[in-house]
């Protein structure tokens, strides 16, 4: 199961979802159907800017033959509630004038990671990296991490698509 993550600051948009994408279903099971329409089913949790989930799946058509059209049912937070999900730093904010320690880290916590993540900055200081994939400011990220999914047949799935 392969499973990707792609990061990156100063891309051509603020853009955070997840995308959950299945196989394809065998095409000899759907020979009738056109293979533009043979779509893989996918889940995606828009977590910014448009809060909300998406379904895309294949379904039969209505008929005696075995014929598959695209779905797509889709929930947006602000169209069904009418009310903007407050960001993240709101939220902070309003804890920290209430008392609400619950989402913040305890100082023996921070301490504990510092702890794990100094000896990895050592070793990078002390041995710089060796052909970094680094990217352009305005762009999708380095063209290895397009070569990396088009190995196995994909592609990312940017906000331009």
């Amino acid at each position: 199961m392969p499973f990707y993550v792609r990061t990156g600051k100063r891309l051509p948009a603020k853009h955070t979802e997840i995308v959950i994408q299945f196989k394809k279903a065998p095409f000899m099971l759907f020979r009738n159907t056109l293979i533009e329409r043979l779509t893989t089913n996918r889940i995606v949790i828009h977590i910014q800017p448009d809060e909300g989930i998406a379904l895309h799946f294949g379904a039969k058509l209505p008929g005696p033959v075995v014929n598959m059209g695209a779905v797509d049912m889709d929930f947006n937070y602000l169209e069904h509630f009418g009310k903007q999900v407050s960001t993240g730093y709101e939220r902070l904010l309003y804890d920290c004038m209430t008392g609400d320690a619950t989402l913040f880290q305890r100082a023996d916590m921070v301490e504990a990671s510092w702890e794990i993540v100094s000896p990895i900055l050592d070793v990078w200081q002390a041995i710089p990296a060796r052909d970094f994939p680094n990217y352009e400011s305005g762009t999708w990220g380095p063209k290895e991490a397009d070569e990396l999914l088009e190995q196995d047949g994909r592609h990312w799935k940017n906000t331009t698509d």
